[in-house]
């Protein structure tokens, strides 16, 4: 006697099917995100390249070709090349809004309308901290660092400045002040999270203070001005940071 087919369930769908179908979304949706930043930014290293190439080299070179220092290059290609990677970097810059809304338009889907709200701010502020550092690097500290160490090497060599060697070390002294400015948005983030508390970053307040007096001291010529220049920046960001988590902790109680 031949066995019945055990009947399948009409109404149940492959369970493959269930879920391989969100997953090529996820994929397609990133897709999108890289092909679209990419775009992004290579039609703004275009933009920079033709039309305001020079003029960042320009201004990038300013404080050295003010002293009175050579600007020079020892291979064929390192003009052309270091023109090409301040471009590059101009690009990222300018488009880093197009960039972090395709991020943010990738996994604003998963969070809560509350936590939309936290991490768009978060985003523009990071990207706030991030600039204005930079900023204030070249704007205040490296002008009083570039003074130091041609005063230092005064009488030793004459100096001549490879333009490639120069910009990578202008770009490699500015990256720790955009990086170090985003102290605050880490702290929101440590306390958001349970790792920090305002009391225990009000009682390392003396040792962050002794830290950045040090630093202060490592960082700058050996004067007091150059010193409370840099020191009073981070000191008060520090201090914002603390009032930060006062802020979200006393959110969370309430």
């Amino acid at each position: 006697m031949a066995e019945k087919p055990i009947p399948q369930d009409k109404g149940r769908k492959p369970r493959e099917v269930k879920d391989v179908q969100p997953i090529m979304q996820h994929i397609m949706a990133l897709r999108k995100v890289l092909l679209v930043s990419v775009v992004a930014i290579l039609v703004a290293f275009i933009l920079s390249f033709y039309f305001a190439g020079d003029f960042l080299v320009d201004l990038l070179t300013k404080p050295i070709v003010e002293r009175g220092i050579a600007i020079i290059y020892t291979a064929v290609s390192e003009a052309l090349l270091t023109k090409m990677k301040v471009c590059l970097v101009a690009a990222m810059v300018l488009a880093s809004p197009v960039v972090l809304y395709e991020l943010w338009s990738f996994i604003s889907p998963a969070l809560y309308p509350r936590e939309k709200r936290k991490f768009s701010l978060l985003f523009v502020a990071a990207l706030f901290l991030f600039l204005l550092g930079i900023a204030f690097c070249y704007g205040v500290v490296y002008a009083m660092a570039l003074d130091f160490f041609l005063v230092s090497g005064e009488g030793l060599a004459t100096p001549m400045l490879s333009i490639d060697k120069y910009i990578g070390y202008l770009f490699g002294f500015a990256l720790p002040f955009g990086i170090s400015f985003q102290v605050p948005v880490a702290i929101y983030i440590t306390t958001s999270m349970g790792l920090t508390t305002p009391k225990g970053l009000s009682k390392a307040r003396k040792f962050v203070l002794l830290g950045i007096a040090v630093g202060a001291a490592i960082l700058t010529p050996p004067d007091v001005v150059s010193q409370v220049l840099l020191g009073i920046p981070m000191w008060i960001l520090y201090e914002i940071s603390v009032v930060i988590s006062r802020m979200v902790k006393k959110k969370e109680r309430a």
